[in-house]
């Protein structure tokens, strides 16, 4: 049996003139792998090359020992859920299930199985008759997650999932995609930070189609120390503020605000703190000169950040 990995090097994508990816290098191995990027960082291209959906320009892919090229053999392995996953929406579920089954190739007594299973693991049991059209945007990705995993691939890719969810479905999505990670590859893609802090021990930060880091969560936080501050000033010292620091969150206390801001050398009048995740990608996007402020409307918000 080949072993549960991803091999990337030297990887290559163009969209005319515009180059979307980078000589992109990445081992992917088994469990939860988070690729971390803004919008518009080439996420989505690199999940599509993955998915045999894009071909790529140049460079060398395996997926569990199988050459990129050899598509139908990679879609036999892979399952794909994309950022915009829909379905005929007067269809129900099952009915879904059922059709996406037989385009996957699968007898008529693994589809009802695996159906049955797959609905379950992702609580849409009771809602299998219900039509596509019908279901809430948390229940159509659930949806999304069950037909990828009907031919029981090795690798599952999922782009974005929890865009737009609202807090508790995000946290039930991730508890599912984590459980499903135990026995094959799960690449997720995401902007959302916290969707990578809860579910993913390695990771990658890709920007403008380069990747800017690859480790672990924890090897992330470390580069950050020491590089992350607090300072409280008067609110209409905030314009001020904005130009000379990078600043990454605030709160006010009255007529005090409080910054949080990184910066590579200590700062005066200002207090050292503990770096999040969410820092430690920002301090990559800056020194990849990728980073951008706070905007003006955030500032007067009042709120946290």
């Amino acid at each position: 049996m080949s072993r549960l990995n991803i091999e990337i090097k030297n990887l290559n994508k163009y969209y005319g003139k515009k180059q979307a990816l980078q000589n992109v290098t990445l081992c992917i191995e088994q469990g939860m792998f988070g690729l971390l990027g803004r919008n518009g960082a080439g996420k989505t291209t690199l999940m599509k090359t993955l998915a045999t959906l894009l071909q790529k320009k140049d460079g060398e892919i395996t997926v569990c020992g199988i050459p990129i090229e050899n598509a139908g053999e990679i879609r036999k392995i892979v399952g794909y859920l994309p950022q915009e996953f829909s379905m005929y929406p007067s269809m129900n579920v099952s009915e879904a299930m059922d059709y996406l089954g037989i385009l996957s190739g699968l007898s008529l007594s693994e589809r009802r199985e695996r159906t049955e299973m797959l609905l379950k693991k992702v609580n849409l049991t009771e809602h299998k008759g219900k039509k596509v059209k019908a279901l809430s945007g948390g229940m159509k990705r659930r949806l999304g997650i069950a037909q990828a995993l009907l031919n029981d691939p090795k690798v599952l890719i999922v782009d974005e999932p929890t865009a737009g969810l609202d807090p508790e479905e995000r946290v039930r999505f991730r508890n599912l995609l984590s459980e499903t990670a135990e026995d094959r590859i799960v690449i997720l893609s995401t902007h959302i930070v916290g969707d990578i802090e809860a579910t993913c021990e390695d990771i990658a930060i890709l920007d403008s189609g380069k990747v800017l880091y690859r480790g672990t969560v924890d090897q992330l936080l470390d580069t950050a120390q020491g590089k992350v501050f607090t300072k409280a000033a008067d609110r209409n010292e905030l314009p001020k503020l904005k130009q000379e620091l990078a600043i990454t969150g605030m709160h006010t206390q009255g007529k005090k605000v409080y910054v949080r801001f990184l910066s590579e050398h200590a700062a005066a009048g200002a207090e050292a703190c503990e770096p999040n995740i969410e820092d430690a990608y920002m301090l990559y996007l800056l020194r990849n000169g990728s980073y951008t402020p706070l905007s003006e409307s955030e500032f007067g918000s009042g709120g946290d950040r």
